[in-house]
C-alpha cells in the first residue's frame, strides 16, 4: 500500500478532515469490503459461494486485524442470510450482504420482502451464470431476476467504482425519499477477481458524505409500537405497491444528489450519475452495455477510430431506477445503438435480452429514434473478443444503413457452429 497526497479539493469535508487518501491495490470485492469499513456497517452476513465471496474472507481479514468493527454473522445459507440482515435493518442497523448466481436465487424470498418492506439493505451480487448447466463466468441474470421488485440496481466498471458505488448505495438507499435496497453488480472474475488501483478515501471525507442510519418512526422498537410486515389483502395493497414506485421514481433525483455531492468531494463520477459517455461527441454510431464489458469494448472503438469510423460507447450504470430521460437525450443523436446484453431473455420481444428491450422501450416515444441493433454476448465468463466487437460493429453499421430486415434485429455473438 502506497500513500499518497490527494489533490482533490475537499469542499465539504470538516476542517480537520484528512486530506491524504491512500492507493492500494484491490480486487472488486476487496474495495467493497474497505466500503464496509468506511460505512461503519453495524452487520453484515454471509454465506460462501464463488465469486461474491471474495468480499466475506476480505472484511474477515479486515475485522482480524483490528481495522473494523461489525457484527459479522456466517449464516447456514444464503436465504437465512438476507433474512439476517432484513431484520438488522428492520432495528436501525446499517447492514450489508451480498451473493452470486443460484445463492442470490435461493434466497430469493427474503430478497422480495425486503424491497417490499421498504428496507434500505445494500448488497453485492457478483454476477455469475445460474445453474444447469453450470458456470463460475459472469452473466447478468442473477441480479436482473429482482429488477421489477424494488431493488435499486447498478453495475459497476472498475473497482474504484465498486467502492464509489457501495458508498452511495447506502446514502441513496437510507434516504427517507427512497428507503429501498440497493444491489450493485460486480462482473464474476472480471472485477470480483482482477486487482486494480483503488483510491481509499479518509474516514473523515467518508463522514462528511455518509450520514448516520436513521429509519426515524420506522424504527422497530418496544418504545414505538408499530406494525412490520402486515397481512392487507386487496384494503391496501394497491395503495402500498404505489408508495414504493414513488419511492423509486424519487431515486431519480435523490442519485443525482448523491452523485453531485461524492464528485465535489471525491472528484470522481463523471459528469453524469447514471451514463459515462466514451468517444461519443461525433459519433454516428454507438454500442451500449453495462459492467466490465465496456473494457474490451473500448479497445475495439480506438482501433475502428483509426480506421476513420465514428463509433462510441454509452455504458449504463444504474439499471434501477431506469434513467429513461438521460438515456432518450443520449441515444437521440445517433443513427443507431448497438446494445450488448451479457444476460438472456427467452421469449422476449424480438428475442433479444433485457437491457435490449429496455432500451427499445425507453426510446420507443422519442421523437428521433436510431436504430436499435440487439447482441448476446460473453454469457458464462467468456470475453468480448476482438473479431467479436468488429462482427457487432459490422451487422450496427449495416442497420445504420438499412441493410438489416425488421425482422434481423438481435444477434448471438462467438457462438460456435
Amino acid at each position: 500500500m502506497t500513500t499518497i497526497t490527494s489533490d482533490i479539493p475537499r469542499h465539504g469535508a470538516p476542517e480537520n478532515a484528512n486530506e491524504v487518501e491512500t492507493e492500494q491495490l484491490a480486487t472488486g470485492c476487496e474495495a467493497i469490503a474497505e466500503a464496509i469499513r468506511l460505512a461503519d456497517v453495524d452487520v453484515m452476513a454471509a454465506y460462501p459461494i464463488r465469486p461474491y465471496d471474495g468480499v466475506m474472507q476480505a472484511a474477515a481479514k479486515l475485522i482480524a486485524n483490528g481495522k473494523m468493527d461489525v457484527e459479522y454473522i456466517v449464516a447456514d445459507g444464503e436465504h437465512s442470510q438476507f433474512e439476517i440482515v432484513k431484520h438488522a435493518c428492520a432495528v436501525g442497523s446499517r447492514v450489508f450482504v451480498g451473493s452470486s448466481g443460484v445463492g442470490w436465487f435461493y434466497a430469493f424470498e427474503a430478497i422480495a420482502v425486503t424491497a417490499g418492506l421498504r428496507l434500505p439493505v445494500v448488497a453485492i451480487c457478483g454476477n455469475r451464470a445460474l445453474d444447469d448447466p453450470g458456470a463460475f463466468g459472469c452473466e447478468h441474470n442473477d441480479a436482473l431476476a429482482v429488477r421489477d421488485l424494488g431493488w435499486l440496481l447498478c453495475w459497476a466498471e472498475t473497482a474504484q467504482e465498486s467502492l464509489d458505488f457501495a458508498l452511495t448505495a447506502w446514502k441513496v438507499g437510507e434516504d427517507k425519499r427512497v428507503s429501498l435496497p440497493v444491489a450493485i453488480g460486480l462482473d464474476g472474475a472480471f472485477l470480483t477477481h482482477s486487482q486494480q488501483i483503488v483510491m481509499i478515501p479518509t474516514q473523515a471525507a467518508v463522514n462528511s458524505f455518509l450520514p448516520k442510519f436513521d429509519l426515524g418512526d420506522r424504527l422497530l422498537h418496544p418504545d414505538n409500537p408499530i406494525t412490520i410486515a402486515p397481512q392487507v389483502d386487496q384494503d391496501w395493497l394497491m395503495e402500498i405497491r404505489m408508495q414504493n414506485d414513488q419511492a423509486m421514481r424519487n431515486a431519480l433525483g435523490v442519485i443525482t444528489e448523491a452523485h453531485t455531492e461524492f464528485k465535489r468531494l471525491f472528484g470522481r463520477g463523471g459528469d453524469n450519475p447514471f451514463l459515462d459517455e466514451f468517444m461519443t461527441d461525433d459519433a454516428e454510431i454507438v454500442f451500449l452495455g453495462q459492467g466490465t464489458l465496456s473494457l474490451p469494448m473500448k479497445v475495439a472503438i480506438r482501433r475502428l477510430r483509426k480506421q476513420g469510423h465514428k463509433v462510441g460507447l454509452v455504458r449504463l450504470k444504474w439499471f434501477r431506477p431506469f434513467p429513461t430521460a438521460d438515456i432518450v437525450r443520449s441515444l437521440s443523436r445517433f443513427k443507431a445503438v448497438g446494445v450488448i446484453d451479457r444476460d438472456y431473455s427467452f421469449g422476449s420481444p424480438y428475442y433479444g435480452g433485457v437491457l435490449y428491450n429496455e432500451i427499445r422501450s425507453a426510446l420507443y416515444s422519442a421523437p428521433k429514434r436510431p436504430v436499435v441493433v440487439g447482441f448476446i454476448a460473453a454469457l458464462g465468463g467468456r470475453e468480448i473478443e476482438q473479431p467479436m466487437a468488429m462482427e457487432m460493429f459490422e451487422k450496427t453499421m449495416a442497420a445504420a444503413s438499412g441493410e438489416l430486415t425488421s425482422g434481423d434485429v438481435c444477434h448471438w455473438i462467438g457462438v460456435r457452429k
